[in-house]
């Protein structure tokens, strides 16, 4: 039996107290939706003066590829009225300016629970221009589809690979919904915006997305499922690599592989392990875009047998190793870094040594997030 959940979206009437005869600003994408399927940005614009919308990488409808951003800066948004601006890597030249035109700022995306999912950084974004003018913002909270009780990965060096894929020292999987993170980043980097977090109703820690009864709408183009979005953790790291996560196939992060591996070979070396909560099963895959585009690429699925045991960034450590035996295997040393955290897997690694360094700082770091925790 699913668990019923309010998303901040669905708590029409203390949404509607909140932006009630005010000019807003809405940071949306496909994802943001009520209960009914209705976009947030139709709900904004029946109780408020929607002014701007502002589109995240992968654009408003969440169907560009990665990499890729919405185009017609500036366009009148055909259903709601409202005018629409892309928010790239960089952000928006105009977008202290235009938050300060508007009365409140609010935020409505589904997060997936990895530090270098881009929407965080928007957010941000959005956070320190309202910050710089005085502009209150709204995040409608919503899920962490991955639950918020397993937090794992390396802490960001943030002083070294801080970017628009992980902008501050946080875990790979941080374990907190959109809107307890807001409220993190906003007191403990000093973000000092004028923030309200509208709460879900009947969400705990314990749950995955789907366990509840919200609509799953993809948050972008390769992550189509809660499963998908927990192998995204750990499968990630290869988009610095000329390994295929799945790009390009219909089970994207669930997928890795390429033409030179040899499938026989890391499906007795992962089985050995005996690594807990995953059944890896030998496959061959033809990638319709992105990476080996067109041509048959060996690998394993990662098939999740149990999420409360299963760690997909150990098991990422484990296969990377792998990879790394084979000659054709290719870095790009700063963009793993980047997805990493830190620089500790270009060179020779012992992935229990890595492991066991991640364990070590996650639980400073959990002691610290808790107090912003808005659920149990």
């Amino acid at each position: 039996m699913k668990h019923t959940v309010l998303c901040g979206i669905d708590r029409a009437n203390e949404l509607k107290s909140l932006i009630a005869g005010k000019k807003t600003a809405l940071l949306t994408a496909a994802s943001g939706v009520n209960k009914r399927g209705v976009p947030t940005y139709s709900v904004i614009a029946e109780m408020s003066e929607l002014a701007y919308i502002f589109a995240p990488e992968h654009g408003l409808n969440s169907a560009m590829q990665d990499g890729s951003f919405g185009e017609n800066d500036g366009v009148v948004h055909p259903d709601s009225g409202a005018r629409l601006f892309n928010l790239t890597s960089k952000g928006h030249p105009r977008l202290a300016e235009l938050v300060a035109e508007v009365d409140i700022a609010v935020y409505d995306i589904q997060d997936v629970g990895a530090r270098f999912y881009t929407y965080l950084c928007n957010l941000t974004q959005m956070m320190r221009a309202c910050a710089e003018v005085g502009t209150p913002v709204l995040v409608l909270d919503r899920p962490n589809p991955l639950g918020g009780e397993i937090v794992e990965g390396l802490i960001l060096d943030e002083s070294r690979h801080s970017s628009f894929i992980g902008e501050y020292a946080i875990p790979t999987r941080y374990g907190l919904t959109i809107g307890e993170y807001a409220r993190y980043v906003n007191e403990e980097k000093g973000i000092g915006c004028d923030l309200t977090v509208l709460e879900c109703v009947g969400w705990k820690r314990s749950m995955y997305y789907d366990e509840t009864d919200l609509l799953w709408v993809n948050p972008s183009p390769n992550i189509p499922s809660v499963d998908s979005a927990i192998n995204y953790i750990g499968g990630c790291v290869y988009e610095s690599t000329n390994l295929s996560e799945g790009r390009g196939t219909t089970r994207p992060f669930d997928w890795l592989g390429a033409p030179f591996v040899d499938a026989d070979r890391l499906l007795a070396e992962m089985n050995a392990l005996r690594l807990p909560g995953v059944i890896f099963r030998k496959l061959c895959f033809t990638p319709m875009f992105n990476k080996h585009s067109g041509a048959v690429c060996n690998g394993v699925e990662l098939h999740i047998t149990n999420r409360d045991t299963y760690r997909p960034f150990e098991t990422m450590l484990h296969m990377f190793r792998h990879f790394k035996t084979y000659p054709e295997f290719e870095i790009k040393r700063d963009g793993l870094a980047l997805r990493v955290g830190q620089d500790v897997l270009a060179d020779d690694f012992d992935p229990a040594e890595v492991a066991k360094k991640a364990e070590e700082c996650l639980a400073a770091y959990c002691a610290n997030v808790r107090k912003y925790h808005l659920y149990d």
